[in-house]
This record gives C-alpha cells, structure tokens and sequence, in this order.
C-alpha cells in the first residue's frame, strides 16, 4: 500500500467534474492510505459554499457531496499537533499556514503530498521538501 497526504484541491475533484478529476480519482483506489489534516473538512465545506454562491452546485449537491466526503476513508489528523511545524513551512515557503498543514503532515507521515494548487506545488518544488511534492497528475 501507497500513503498519500492529500489536500482540499484534490478532494473536490473527486465530485465536481473540473480540470484533473480523473487523475484525482484515481487516488481513490483502494491501495492507498490517503491522509489529511482535520482543516481539510472546513476547506473542502468552504470550496462548496463558493460553488454553491457561484451558482456551480446547488446547496442539496453540496450537502451530498460532504456526506459523501465523510465516508471516502480519508485518516484526519489534528492541525492544532502540526501547527508549530506548518507555522516555520509558511514562513520560511512564504504560503498559508493552510497549506503548509497538509506539508508539515506528509512530513511527519515521511509520504507525498499531492496538490492541484499550482502556486503551492511550484513554491514546495522550489524548496528543500520538493521531493515530499507531487502534483495531481504526476505518476505515483
């Protein structure tokens, strides 16, 4: 089995058809440990409200589309115990707090993480963690 940290750009793939959904889906194979930090939840409900007040889905979808996000198998881990690690990422990466969470767990979980943010994918490849990087299409 394969471990994989994955972050809220590749979850919603998983139910909106978009730009690399089929790769994103194939993430969920059933070989693979997928990871997230507990922030993933928020930042997933977040993409759905932007959807839902864009007009993209509509609030019953959006609501589906989280139940259904609950039951994917997906291994929540506590922000509050990555912080420190993910507050000295942001500062020294120049990226959120946010999105360092998601690095600071592939490190801690010594695997990959995968991301369809192209900003943040460049500036983690540009870093000394760029083999800890892999973007959604990327061959793993």
């Amino acid at each position: 089995m394969k471990d994989l940290v994955v972050d809220a750009s590749v979850a919603i793939k998983w139910f909106i058809p978009e730009v690399h959904a089929e790769a994103a889906s194939k993430l969920l194979n059933g070989q693979t440990v997928l990871y997230a930090p507990d922030l993933i939840g928020p930042e997933l409900g977040n993409i759905l409200w932007k959807k839902t007040r864009r007009g993209e889905i509509g609030t019953a979808k959006a609501f589906q589309i989280l139940g259904i996000f609950e039951t994917i198998g997906v291994e929540f881990y506590p922000s509050a115990v990555l912080l420190p690690s993910a507050l000295d990422l942001a500062v020294r990466l120049d990226r959120t707090v946010y999105d360092c969470l998601y690095l600071a767990l592939a490190l801690a979980q010594n695997c990959p993480l995968v991301t369809a943010d192209r900003r943040f994918h460049s500036a983690v490849a540009a870093s000394a963690h760029a083999g800890r990087i892999r973007w959604v299409e990327d061959e793993l």
